[in-house]
């Protein structure tokens, strides 16, 4: 009888070692999406080819900020997605002019230029334009900005064509990080 008690054990083991991977496999598959950046708008923070565990739930608590990276489906594209930086806020006004972005709102009235302090090189932005950010709207650049197709070219992004947050690059591993 001893050898039917270590055979349940045994069968037990195993569909244990089958929920624990079906209950990972569950959670990973809500809470992160993997993704696989494409081409070089992101560049030097993202290169081609790098594979990203993208947060799709925290923004059902809090609204994207300033800085964060990003994938999303770009207005008027729903086959594909794309992947860049958040730079202005719904209900702002934000200045592309001569290589700087400036970002106007009711704390800063009379405008900030945005930060670029992740850079290792001095930013140009190309372009001569002005944005006004509806409620639900978001400007967004690629860090690459001259190799870039971002809201200088279709405009705000809508809320709710927001996917998820950046939050882990995993591949290649020697460019293991968290952002």
């Amino acid at each position: 009888m001893p050898s039917m008690k270590q055979f349940l054990l045994s069968i037990w083991e195993v569909v244990e070692i089958f929920l624990v991977v079906f209950i990972s496999l569950f959670i990973i598959k809500v809470f992160a999406q993997p993704f696989v950046v494409s081409g070089a708008s992101m560049e030097p923070t993202f290169s081609d080819k790098n594979y990203l565990l993208i947060d799709g739930v925290s923004y059902a608590v809090h609204p994207p900020e300033r800085g964060d990276v990003i994938v999303f489906r770009p207005p008027g594209i729903s086959s594909t997605f794309y992947i860049k930086r958040v730079v202005g806020l719904p209900e702002e006004r934000v200045v592309v002019k001569d290589g700087v972005v400036s970002v106007y709102n009711k704390e800063y009235p009379e405008g900030f230029s945005v930060d670029t302090a992740y850079f290792e090189y001095p930013l140009q932005t190309t372009g001569d334009d002005e944005f006004i950010l509806g409620e639900n709207q978001y400007f967004v650049l690629g860090d690459n900005r001259s190799q870039s197709s971002d809201s200088r070219s279709w405009g705000p992004l809508t809320r709710e064509a927001i996917v998820g947050k950046v939050r882990l690059r995993f591949w290649p591993l020697t460019e293991l990080d968290l952002f």
